[in-house]
């Protein structure tokens, strides 16, 4: 098998689809890096409580998730591009008008539309279902695996570009103070946004693969026998995502504002932690990456995530901003690098045609419990419990580590990355891809 390295030959090999989407997310996750560290803090510095930062990002995360399925469900039909500019215009012109005009309905609307703050690694958003059908189509099935990871590994360089963007963003206009001082952040994002636009602009859409012209019942009947493997597939997988992202969800978008909480740290000393996380996850995203060729994607996706449980659960008992910081750096690393193989094993579950349904039930999953996590941690934070919301975190992020290879390990085999339920049939495989 090929494999893909991140090496200047791996890269040339790729096609210029897929190195466009790639830049495109890396540009877009320095900017949400930055959102990341700041935009829970530039609320606290309009005077929000962590229940009120919590539900604006529980809003984000719903919005998200409806807007979600719709774009998976037609961009199989209408093609994946269009999306992908729909946000980037949207972001651009919202971002401009909060610029402009920062008022908190219009902040309100933009962050319920674009996830403002949580954290996304450079995803589009409502329309990233679209993003991974096309990065999926614009790469062979046998070189998902690597190239998704790849990606991961270039999201989380760019959100730790973005971190370190945050230590200084806040400090860039000379006697601002308060929240006028966080205007830097939303400049950064409103260039990011047009230029991601230009780079969407440029490209263009392959063929996507279209269902057989002649229809006899033999293959109607098989149609729909592989039909209901991936549907069954999904259901599962959207049924294990779920009890994940309620973990997820808890501590994740609210850990700035902990930090400044639990020890009295802004961006200053939360920015280079961040940055040093993404930069060490994009690392052993690749080898991640690897791994998953060797001893398939399941095992890549549970194995690291263990240990990720224990260091979660550790973190509130630390004494210090640096051992607290140390074990968040350790506990993202095992925890996050596993992104990209998540991505390549939801979307190699189904053939091309239905993956952009595939991806937005992936996101959805993720979406929704995840979404109502920061209402109830930063509940919990304002009721003064700065334990609780992670070990509660951890028990649902255990029960994933156990479920997830148990319901879903019949549907992928080691060293394979295609095909997990359509390719299992003899003969189905060119199909599946």
């Amino acid at each position: 098998m090929q494999k893909t390295a991140p090496s200047r030959a791996g890269w040339a090999e790729l096609s210029p689809t897929a190195r466009q989407l790639l830049l495109a997310r890396f540009l877009r996750a320095v900017a949400q890096g930055a959102m990341a560290v700041d935009f829970t803090l530039y609320l606290k510095a309009r005077g929000w409580s962590a229940a009120d930062a919590g539900l604006l990002l529980m809003a984000g995360g719903f919005a998200g998730a409806g807007f979600g399925l719709l774009v998976g469900l037609v961009s199989d039909r209408v093609g994946r591009r269009i999306f992908l500019l729909i946000y980037e215009a949207g972001l651009t012109l919202s971002t401009a008008a909060i610029v402009i005009h920062p008022a908190a309905w219009l902040l309100v609307v933009a962050a319920t539309l674009f996830g403002f703050g949580r954290g996304a690694n450079g995803a589009s958003g409502p329309f990233a279902p679209a993003e991974q059908a096309w990065l999926a189509q614009a790469v062979p099935a046998p070189r998902r695996g690597a190239v998704f990871s790849l990606n991961a590994g270039m999201q989380f360089w760019g959100m730790g570009a973005g971190s370190l963007l945050a230590a200084v963003l806040p400090h860039l206009l000379p006697g601002a103070r308060g929240a006028s001082a966080y205007l830097p952040l939303f400049l950064l994002n409103l260039v990011v946004a047009g230029i991601n636009f230009g780079q969407i602009w440029v490209l263009e859409e392959g063929p996507r693969e279209e269902p057989a012209a002649s229809r006899t019942p033999e293959r109607e009947r098989a149609e729909a026998a592989v039909t209901a493997r991936e549907n069954r597939a999904l259901t599962l997988l959207v049924v294990v995502n779920l009890i994940n992202s309620v973990g997820v969800g808890l501590v994740s978008p609210l850990l700035p504002y902990w930090f400044n909480v639990r020890f009295g740290v802004g961006p200053s000393a939360v920015g280079p932690v961040y940055a040093l996380t993404f930069v060490l996850t994009g690392l052993s995203s690749l080898a991640v990456g690897r791994l998953s060729e060797q001893v398939g994607l399941v095992r890549a996706i549970v194995l690291p995530r263990i240990l990720g449980v224990a260091f979660l659960a550790l973190i509130p008992f630390m004494p210090s901003f640096g051992l607290a910081a140390s074990l968040f750096v350790a506990r993202s690393i095992v925890n996050r690098s596993s992104a990209g193989a998540r991505q390549a094993f939801s979307v190699s579950l189904v053939r091309d045609r239905r993956r952009g349904f595939a991806s937005s039930l992936n996101a959805i999953s993720w979406s929704l419990a995840q979404a109502a996590g920061p209402a109830v941690g930063g509940w919990l934070i304002d009721m003064g419990s700065l334990v609780w919301p992670f070990l509660i975190a951890a028990a649902f992020q255990l029960a994933y580590v156990i479920l997830f290879p148990t319901v879903m390990g019949r549907y992928a085999h080691p060293g394979r990355t295609q095909g997990l339920v359509a390719g299992s049939e003899p003969g189905r495989q060119r199909e599946a891809d």
